[in-house]
């Protein structure tokens, strides 16, 4: 399932990013474009350990612009056979730490925000608020099912996977579009071997972590099929790849009240997104009678209460899809969200339902926070 890019794309690129991914942007369906949404991309990545590190090096090549790392960890001599990030001088320092330098020598272009902590109730919130996309290589159940519910709390996609002896998992969960990870697995196992006690093939983690990459730079750029509805399992063993699909659970304790919009890439032959630019001028021309258009927040009311632009209606998502039979599809219309995932999706239900002028912020009022009014809380 081809699903929309997740977000807009950065300022054109500098004559130096261009040499450096030109092997990217010759790609079909990439492109410069493709590479400005990495550089727009926050991506988090949860854990700087054996699948955390080929995912960290590999986003930080491809070019993603803003990379965080949690860890709370320092290097050991036995994390050496596996997480490749680190090497001899690391030990003893922090995970993080080492992660953030290595990065810096890979790709200058590249911020790394280092979140020297482990990720509790207390602070998840927050922290992934920051950030498009989570990628989940954390190597507990209890920090697994967190992160699942913070990024369904927060509309965050999560691509998450997991290795042991010889076999490795991948998935993407993001309750929006598909599944969560509580529609497969509800509750935490009683007992669960760790990798301490069961041990991890080394190379398995660079195999797991490079499809981690993948599904990221997927689920960003809009190229490709990511492994939304889908487990992949991986055996180390047999060279075998397998997959099943994972079915939305109508009665999860999670996800269930999320409302799964079209994502379909087919439905948006002629997209429209606008900046926060546009959008100011566009609202100075509303103003002085020389434009007419509405302007309207699908966020959530507990979203608008943290901060709003004075000049948008709310209609939360659910209720602004279902009032599409009742509205002008002539009447141009412009709609946000958070980041623009949301409204990116309501976009494309708008066109599927025949609007001709019908066009959303890009950047969510996340942009808008950053371009025209800083003032204004982030969350």
């Amino acid at each position: 399932m081809a699903l929309l890019p997740l977000l807009a794309p950065a300022a054109p690129l500098m004559p130096a990013e261009r040499e450096r991914y030109a092997r990217h942007t010759v790609l079909p369906g990439i492109g410069e474009l493709g590479q400005r949404r990495l550089k727009a991309a926050k991506v988090l990545v949860i854990g700087a350990g054996g699948l955390g590190s080929p995912v960290l090096m590999y986003l930080a090549a491809a070019g993603v612009g803003t990379i965080g790392v949690i860890d709370d960890d320092a290097v050991e001599v036995s994390n050496l056979q596996r997480q490749i990030v680190h090497g001899q001088l690391s030990i003893g320092h922090s995970k993080v730490a080492s992660a953030a330098a290595r990065i810096a020598d890979i790709n200058p272009h590249v911020t790394v925000i280092e979140h020297r902590v482990r990720l509790t109730s207390s602070n998840a919130a927050e922290i992934v608020s920051g950030y498009d996309l989570v990628v989940d290589g954390a190597d507990n159940f209890d920090t697994r099912y967190l992160i699942n519910d913070t990024c369904v709390a927060l509309s965050v996609p999560q691509v998450l996977g997991s290795v042991l002896r010889f076999d490795g998992q991948v998935s993407v969960f993001w309750a929006q579009a598909g599944p969560c990870y509580r529609c497969l697995f509800p509750n935490p196992p009683e007992q669960a071997p760790s990798c301490a006690d069961a041990g991890v093939f080394g190379v398995l983690c660079g195999v797991i972590g490079s499809l981690l990459a993948t599904q990221a730079l997927t689920l960003i750029t809009g190229v490709g099929e990511p492994l939304v509805g889908k487990l992949l399992r991986y055996d180390a063993m047999t060279s075998e790849v397998t997959s099943i699909g994972i079915m939305k659970d109508s009665h999860c304790s999670v996800c269930s009240h999320v409302v799964r919009s079209p994502l379909h890439l087919e439905h948006l032959p002629s997209m429209r997104s606008v900046t926060a630019r546009d959008v100011q001028q566009f609202l100075a021309e509303r103003e002085a009678g020389a434009r007419s258009f509405r302007f309207i927040d699908i966020r959530e009311p507990h979203e608008h209460e943290i901060c709003a632009i004075a000049e948008a209606e709310l209609i939360p998502q659910e209720q602004f899809l279902a009032e599409l039979a009742t509205m002008d599809r002539d009447e141009p219309v412009i709609i946000f969200c958070r980041s623009g995932v949301r409204s990116g999706n309501a976009l494309a239900a708008m066109q599927e339902a025949g609007f001709t002028q019908a066009a959303h912020l890009g950047g969510g009022i996340l942009e808008w926070i950053d371009v025209v009014d800083p003032s204004l809380q982030k969350y």
